[in-house]
């Protein structure tokens, strides 16, 4: 499993930007977009009737270039080459939108375009909600935790609960929980193995609890600018937060752990009788793995010399250990939990692919 950072870190970092964020409503007939000649966008917005400028993430570009309807592709060429005519369609279709956005700000920079619909369940309240359940897990290791760009990952261990694949091959208990402040994910709590002898992660896909961020619109109509701060709407997320408790439980339980890793374990009875080359390229094309990634899930599949099921999970869950991006490396966790759920025919594609 990848590491990310220390617990205190983490705790450092989310009180530092509850101090640092705020959310603002507000029509799009209000925003100004604006592009200077190194292609650096703002969006300037009235704020008590003062203009107030904000920088603009590569996220909120791609999620402001959606939301106009403006290919992407096109709107960096624009941004690029020719920034007033990025301005000029910009502002023009901003202006014809007669929809309300929330716009997202930490630091000084909008980092998400996002509907007025969109609801906040934010990481510094879901981390104060959810710590203390997990600190009374008997024994819990926090193996790996981090806060990216786009998301935020608990992932805990319980080793109370043990399950031998094989001889010498244990498996633990855990659960990883996933949020996103914008719009990249729901919140979601699911059940994790973690595997001793290479500390491989694997993500279950099944009885995990999601939370779409959607809601009721945010302010009144005729409302020019509403502004949120961390200290406010608070209320609904609390209520929700409350339910994880029985799911972080549920996701740890015995019954959960051992009929996830059963499955994992039946993958040991798959044998790849065809080219593990092919497989892997099988593998690839289904799951859209870039050709650095297949050399590398190939690479762990040779090297730990087990063709099998079993051994292109951990192929799979291994690699992701050397994933530099962290969001990614965690795609493949999810990627092993979604190979165990495989049914007999499609792992028969990928164990005889010639």
């Amino acid at each position: 499993m990848k590491y990310g950072r220390s617990l205190v870190n983490l705790a450092q970092e989310l009180e530092r930007q509850m101090h640092s964020k705020k959310d603002l409503i507000v029509p799009s007939t209000l925003v100004c977009h604006v592009t200077d000649d190194l292609g650096e966008t703002r969006l300037v917005i009235e704020e008590a009737q003062v203009p107030v400028h904000y920088g603009v993430t590569p996220l909120a570009r791609r999620q402001l270039a959606d939301k106009l309807k403006i290919p992407f592709a096109y709107f960096e060429r624009m941004r690029e080459e020719q920034p007033a005519l990025l301005d000029r369609n910009v502002n023009t279709w901003l202006q014809r939108d007669e929809d309300r956005r929330m716009l997202r700000t930490l630091d000084g920079q909008v980092r998400a375009v996002l509907s007025d619909r969109y609801r906040r369940l934010d990481n510094f309240d879901l981390a104060e909600s959810v710590l203390p359940i997990l600190q009374q897990l008997p024994e819990v290791r926090f193996e790996s935790v981090e806060l990216t760009e786009t998301k935020m990952y608990l992932k805990c261990i319980t080793p109370r609960l043990t399950y031998e694949m094989a001889p010498g091959d244990v498996v633990q208990a855990g659960v990883v929980i996933s949020n996103s402040e914008v719009g990249q994910g729901t919140l979601s709590v699911q059940p994790l193995l973690f595997r001793l002898v290479c500390s491989n992660g694997l993500i279950a896909t099944d009885r995990s609890l999601r939370k779409t961020h959607v809601g009721r619109a945010l302010g009144g109509e005729d409302e020019h600018l509403q502004i949120y701060r961390d200290d406010t709407l608070h209320a609904d997320d609390k209520a929700f937060f409350l339910k994880v408790r029985d799911v972080v439980q549920a996701a740890v339980s015995e019954a959960t752990f051992r009929q996830t890793a059963q499955k994992m374990q039946k993958t040991l009875n798959i044998p790849l009788v065809g080219d593990p080359v092919k497989s892997v390229e099988v593998l690839a094309q289904r799951y859209t793995l870039n050709d650095s990634e297949r050399a590398g899930v190939l690479r762990h599949l040779i090297s730990e010399g087990q063709l099998s099921g079993y051994g292109l999970v951990n192929a799979v869950t291994h690699f992701s250990q050397e994933v530099e991006d962290y969001d990614r490396a965690t795609e493949f966790e999810a990627l092993g939990g979604r190979l165990i759920d495989l049914s007999a025919h499609e792992w028969k594609g990928m164990a005889e692919a010639a």
